[in-house]
């Protein structure tokens, strides 16, 4: 479990103020595949938010505790039903690149005509 300053807990609870949940535990608690996927959203964001649904307040704590441990990440803040995760990226992870989208196709004859001309017009 990674321990955090005052300061850099303050700072990290501002930035997580605007986010929303990317994780939920219900029911069935922490499983395996519950881990897998805050692993995964904290791999890729750092700094998470997961709602837990039905747990009951005495065991908010532990399970705080348990995903830490397991996961090596810090625990940022723990309101209500929401906890708030930390950890930093692995050194050597590239960002990831946003996709190019591709052009929609045309929805009308009418579209398809004018993309056709754009074209003829570029070339």
């Amino acid at each position: 479990m990674i321990e955090l300053s005052p300061t850099e807990r303050r700072a990290l609870r501002a930035a997580a103020h605007h986010l929303n949940p990317t994780v939920a535990i219900a029911g069935n608690g922490l499983t395996a595949n519950v881990l897998k996927e805050i692993d995964l959203s904290l791999k890729s964001h750092e700094l998470i938010k997961v709602k837990l649904h039905g747990i009951e307040r005495d065991d908010r704590a532990a399970l705080l505790t348990e995903i830490c441990t397991e996961l090596g990440c810090a625990p940022v803040q723990n309101i209500g039903n929401i906890l708030v995760l930390w950890r930093p990226k692995p050194e050597g992870e590239e960002e990831a690149k946003p996709r190019r989208r591709r052009a929609a196709a045309p929805k009308t004859k009418k579209q398809a005509a004018a993309a056709l001309e754009k074209k003829a017009r570029k070339k």
